[in-house]
């Protein structure tokens, strides 16, 4: 549903047209960017609370001055409208909304379904191949600790399942304790499979469960006086009961996660503890977008409603303050999760003690945000005053180029903001159709190709525009921007001083061409240093990415009848490209897979 035009949007007519039923609306300004998504009981009550109302909150009354149209989208309940405003917020990040901004993929386990031996291994991303997902986990240290656990107590196969085909002995994972060698046959099929179903068991919250299982299996081996598996048994049970009891946590007898709220100085911190049958998986802080007048239930409201889409939900969440409209939210939680989601914000006993240390932990990480962000605002203001700039940059961006020897030359863009570097933003550019090792060029075809997108109304404008190099980078900054017809960005280039030792670098300013030498006291030097130093690395990164698969993947994949397993055989059994070039027909006709025909083929078009 739309309505009028930026100056003559009529917000009560609008009103009038809206339906009592539960859904979803969304705000947009006068560029059709969008402003705000909110859910509602009743569109017409809710959206006519903005134009109805007397008075506003200064910050409710800006943004509705800036409501060039409205749209909505009607459901069935309130509970699927709060599950939807939450979709649209992560994907559409709205600017007046509490945003989630921590997007990382979380690590987990992955345990394989499609061998005979499946393997169990650390996983980061999307869950696509067939088998079973653990987490996710509040950081990979969890995950190390648990996939070390499992290593030590069931002792199944990490490896690759082309390295598990082609053992001939056992690797060192054996003789260490943690693999039980199915790819010699040292264990039997069913045996590995018990194994297997203890481990799905154990990592679903089931360890007493498992514990008595082997306890029970000890007992039948020594009643069978098979002393020898007895006794196996036996140390498994034992080291069992010992993690128990080093991992279970006092009053944490349920699936729970303990979700407490800090606000200071316009930031907000959710510190989130969480507990799955009775062992804590330690904790994890988050720092939501935040509007100016939110209160901690608004916060935590719209934090569990955008985190528990992607993540999978306990019994129950301890709060510390009272979530904004907790009866919907429990019961939205609850249909999405398939199970009942209990909510509860003034824990007594055990969980009031758990609550307090999430507190703690929200102060701490607070505490030591707010004194990152003030380093950073006077790095920034020194910069301003340094520069000479009007106000403190709100966007830069820093170019860098590299290669070896003018082979897979890379650019890389790399954006820091008020709160740091917005990873993000990050760009890498492949250099094609320069001469070899020309710098001056690479970093024209980079600047062009990222001011052209600019142009096109992609990404946003930059204040400060860092060049890692001297006055002929500079001027070739200054001539692209000029080309493109783009003024009002500071440019600045960053070249090393005489001895290339940090803190003598010398900033060459584009619009005098002056050199400035702060010195290696400046904190606008160290942050300067610090985006340099971040765009060097990520530009070195994509250069070894582009220059590996050039060398190791191009040639080969050029021949007909070569494709990755092959590839993959041929570099292996001669080390690598140069390897494989110094081989004789013969020698590659006895790879396996590699017939006489193939072999003279890539004979040929090695030695061309």
């Amino acid at each position: 549903m739309h309505a009028g035009n930026p100056t003559a949007f009529d917000g009560k007519a609008f009103v009038h047209t809206l339906t009592t039923a539960p859904g979803v609306y969304r705000m947009f300004g006068a560029g059709d960017e969008l402003l705000y998504v909110g859910k509602a009981g009743s569109l017409k009550k809710r959206v006519g609370s903005y134009f109805l109302t007397p008075r506003m909150e200064p910050r409710i009354a800006a943004m509705v001055s800036q409501i060039a149209r409205i749209e909505t989208t009607v459901t069935r309940t309130e509970g699927e409208a709060l599950l939807l405003e939450a979709q649209l917020i992560k994907t559409l990040k709205p600017r007046y909304n509490i945003l989630l901004r921590d997007d990382k993929s979380y690590p987990g386990l992955f345990l394989s379904v499609t061998q005979d031996y499946p393997r169990l291994v650390f996983h980061r991303g999307a869950r696509q191949a067939p088998g079973r997902y653990f987490g996710p986990y509040p950081n990979t240290y969890a995950v190390r600790e648990s996939l070390n656990l499992m290593q030590k107590l069931f002792k199944l196969r990490q490896c690759e399942d082309s390295y598990f085909r082609n053992r001939s002995r056992p690797c060192l994972q054996h003789q260490i304790g943690r693999c039980s060698a199915p790819c010699v046959g040292l264990i039997e099929r069913d045996e590995y499979a018990d194994d297997v179903r203890h481990v799905v068991m154990f990592l679903e919250g089931r360890s007493s469960i498992v514990t008595d299982e082997i306890a029970a299996a000890m007992e039948q081996a020594s009643a069978a006086l098979d002393f020898e598996r007895a006794a196996r048994l036996r140390d498994q049970v034992a080291a069992l009961r010992l993690l128990q009891s080093r991992r279970y946590v006092q009053g944490a007898v349920t699936d729970m996660d303990v979700l407490a709220c800090r606000i200071e100085a316009g930031q907000a911190c959710v510190s989130v503890l969480f507990f799955r049958d009775g062992v804590s998986l330690g904790s994890r802080d988050f720092f939501p977008r935040l509007p100016y007048d939110a209160e901690p239930g608004d916060v935590l409201a719209q934090f569990a409603a955008q985190y528990y889409l992607d993540h999978p939900l306990p019994a129950e969440l301890v709060l510390s303050a009272a979530p904004t409209d907790a009866v919907t939210l429990g019961a939205a939680l609850s249909t999405h999760a398939g199970h009942a989601v209990r909510l509860g914000s003034a824990p007594r006993g055990d969980r009031a003690r758990f609550l307090e240390l999430a507190l703690r932990n929200a102060d701490a990480a607070m505490a030591s945000r707010l004194a990152s962000r003030q380093t950073l605002t006077m790095r920034l203001e020194d910069l301003r005053r340094l520069l000479g700039l009007v106000a403190q940059p709100q966007r830069i961006e820093c170019f860098d180029i590299s290669h070896t020897q003018g082979e897979a030359a890379v650019a890389s863009c790399v954006v820091f903001g008020p709160e740091g570097a917005e990873k993000s933003h990050y760009r890498r550019f492949n250099i094609t159709g320069i001469t070899p090792g020309d710098d001056y060029g690479a970093m024209e075809q980079a600047l062009t190709r990222r001011f052209r997108r600019l142009q096109e109304g992609e990404g946003r404008r930059p204040d400060l525009l860092l060049i890692d190099g001297g006055k002929g980078q500079v001027l070739r900054a200054l001539r692209v921007l000029r080309q493109l017809g783009i003024a009002g960005i500071a440019v600045v280039g960053v070249a090393k001083g005489p001895a290339r030792r940090a803190g003598e670098e010398a900033l060459i300013l584009a619009d005098s061409g002056r050199e400035l030498h702060p010195g290696a006291t400046s904190p606008a030097l160290h942050l300067i240093a610090a985006i340099r130093d971040e765009s060097h690395r990520f530009a070195i990164g994509a250069h070894r990415k582009r220059r590996q698969a050039a060398r190791e993947g191009s040639v080969l994949d050029d021949i007909a009848g070569i494709g990755p397993r092959r590839r993959s055989a041929l570099l292996r059994a001669f080390g690598g490209l140069a390897g494989l070039a110094a081989a004789g027909i013969e020698e590659l006709a006895r790879v396996k897979g590699i017939d006489r025909a193939l072999a003279e083929r890539i004979y040929d078009t090695l030695h061309r």
